[in-house]
């Protein structure tokens, strides 16, 4: 039997303080991959799950949001925006919506970009006919520093989660979550048992989830990640737009209102509407913000720039953009 409609929710009130000095003048979740709000992808694989009424929780900045992504229409959707007026973690975040929601529904975090390789709608299904209560999304992560930075999954063979860890310093498991999920109404019960962290000081959706499990209620983890990357410095967001470019085998992408210089030579880059570069530069690498007007007279290579800022990311690993 088809299950009924299910809300979605996107958490994008966080500051990103580590994506400074971009992050001051636009929300994370809305910056820039491959000239489109990191968002909009989000809301792309809502939509083809059959999902159309979307709540997002804004904060910083959360004006952008509504003026980047407006009512929805244009995307096929039904937006709603709710303003989380203090910062006091995920959990928190979630619980706010409590008197808005009244059936299971899908939960994204807003500044983490993914990759599917399974579909998500049979794991909507079993928690809208009530087999399970929660359905979280993993993949196996060989990177143990993206593991730190995520939440550990410690399943039994068949799937059944027995516990959650909240960025572990040290792990005995690669499974990772991907900050995607499919609650039914009892996380809202999780959660205002949910104390604050030592940690963060902040009300941790894992904790909420750990509760659920202590308590009973069957939550599984569905490996249907094949990549996912957080969104968190300037570095990821150089490194996801040039995975993406080399994902759907594009040499570069400059938009067709940025204005070059004649001369300009751009490789593996991303170059967003009404850019103008003044001189005849080597852009490699790079990402460049839409409205940007750069002024520089020497080449730029693996850098990201907003006009106004700009950031050398020297470290990057470009063999896993490729």
């Amino acid at each position: 039997m088809a299950s009924a409609p299910m809300v979605g929710v996107i958490l994008a009130a966080g500051k990103g303080a580590r994506m400074y000095p971009f992050s001051e003048q636009r929300p994370k979740p809305v910056l820039p991959i491959l000239n489109r709000p990191l968002l909009g992808y989000q809301i792309d694989v809502m939509r083809e799950a059959g999902i159309t009424d979307i709540h997002i929780v804004v904060g910083h900045r959360g004006y952008q949001v509504a003026s980047a992504l407006g009512d929805g229409a244009t995307l096929g959707v039904r937006i709603r925006y709710v303003e989380q007026e203090t910062t006091l973690g995920l959990a928190h975040a979630v619980g706010a919506l409590e008197s808005r929601i009244d059936g299971p529904f899908v939960l994204m975090l807003g500044d983490i970009q993914f990759h599917l390789c399974g579909p998500l709608r049979p794991l909507m299904d079993e928690v809208s006919c009530g087999a399970v209560n929660a359905n979280l999304v993993s993949r196996e992560e060989p990177d143990p520093e993206m593991l730190r930075r995520n939440f550990a999954i410690l399943a039994d063979d068949a799937g059944r989660v027995r516990r959650v860890i909240e960025k572990p310093r040290f792990s005995t498991t690669r499974l990772k979550g991907c900050g995607l999920y499919v609650f039914d109404e009892r996380i809202f019960d999780a959660i205002r048992r949910t104390p604050r962290t030592a940690l963060r000081d902040e009300y941790e959706i894992t904790d909420s989830i750990q509760i659920m499990i202590e308590d009973g209620w069957v939550v599984r983890h569905h490996p249907i990640v094949s990549r996912d990357l957080n969104l968190t410095r300037a570095e990821d967001l150089l490194m996801i737009n040039l995975a993406e470019l080399a994902r759907r085998s594009l040499p570069r992408l400059v938009s067709p209102s940025a204005q070059l210089a004649p001369g300009t030579v751009v490789e593996h880059s991303v170059i967003g509407p009404d850019v103008i570069v003044r001189h005849p530069i080597r852009i490699v690498d790079s990402v460049i913000m839409p409205g940007a007007h750069v002024e520089a007279r020497h080449d730029l290579t693996q850098v990201v720039t907003d006009g106004e800022h700009l950031v050398y990311c020297p470290d990057l690993d470009l063999q896993v953009t490729s």
